[in-house]
């Protein structure tokens, strides 16, 4: 049986900090207090974050703490909270372990006993939710989906019934390629905001379905740059069934092409084009039949 290490072995803690994501005036005096006060601070490169160092006077004693090398110093951080010290764990912006390093980290020092306090802040995440205009009674954070094609088409089928709102992080070059996915999967109409560059100079949140944005961002190219964060609509609660579908596509389908039926039904209905599709083409087989 697993021996649990009591905190009297560690008299050091560990402060996990909130930091701005974009706008310095985001660090709360708590934040500002805590870093101060720190006999080292964790971070994911020392280059980034000395510009939050130098806008609150400090020049701290830092580790490096990010993916490639984490389980690697959770030895050495240990070894300095045994020696009593305070540490503050950040990430280049934001909340710590958000779609960034410090999981396994945290996950260790609980199972150590180590004393570990949380200074909330700004989260992107949770920022581009507020200004979604989105349901926000309900929502799941994915983060990011995975950068290949064949994996991320896999991974939004898992999603297409997700009736939460959803948020993911996205990288500038690949954020057209997602948009593209999502729209052949979901349907170009379904409900989505994209929040750019929050709390920064050139914040904006850019359309109101997943066509809207990628058209904005094939118009304007400056706009694929970037921080982004995209905020999707979930799946209605309870989709049509196919009596209801069929009764949707079945007069449309007597006067217009099939692609063009399909395509009018999903702006009627928001069902989703790939099952509207397969209805239309087994009521299309089935009257070729009769």
């Amino acid at each position: 049986m697993e021996m649990s290490i009591g905190r009297e072995n560690y008299p050091g803690r560990l402060a996990i900090v909130g930091t701005p994501i974009g706008n310095l005036e985001d660090l709360s005096p708590r934040a500002r207090r805590v870093l101060s006060e720190a006999d080292r601070i964790l971070v994911e490169d020392r280059r980034h974050a000395q510009r939050l160092f130098q806008s609150i006077g400090i020049q701290p004693r830092t580790e490096p703490l990010h993916e490639h090398n984490e389980r690697s110093q959770i030895p050495r951080i240990l070894g300095y909270l045994q020696a009593g010290e305070r540490l503050a764990l950040i990430s280049d912006a934001g909340m710590p372990l958000i779609s960034d390093p410090g999981y396994p980290l945290v996950r260790e020092l609980r199972r150590a006993g180590v004393a570990i306090t949380v200074v909330p802040g700004p989260s992107a995440a949770l920022a581009a939710l507020a200004l979604a205009g989105l349901p926000t009674d309900r929502f799941c954070f994915e983060g990011f989906l995975p950068a290949k094609s064949a994996a991320r088409q896999q991974r939004l089928r898992e999603l297409e019934a997700e009736t939460r709102s959803m948020i993911f992080y996205e990288a500038p070059h690949r954020i057209l390629a997602t948009l593209e996915d999502m729209i052949a999967l979901l349907s170009g109409a379904r409900g989505a905001i994209l929040a750019r560059e929050i709390t920064k100079l050139h914040e904006e949140a850019i359309g109101e379905s997943l066509a809207a944005i990628h058209a904005s961002l094939t118009a304007s190219p400056e706009r694929q740059r970037g921080e982004m964060c995209l905020v999707l609509a979930g799946a209605p609660e309870r989709e049509s069934g196919e009596a209801d579908l069929d009764r949707l596509l079945r007069p449309l389908l007597q006067e217009l092409p099939l692609a063009q039926a399909v395509r009018l039904a999903e702006a009627q209905s928001g069902a989703p084009h790939r099952r509207l599709y397969q209805r239309a083409l087994a009521l299309t087989s089935a009257a070729e039949s009769d």
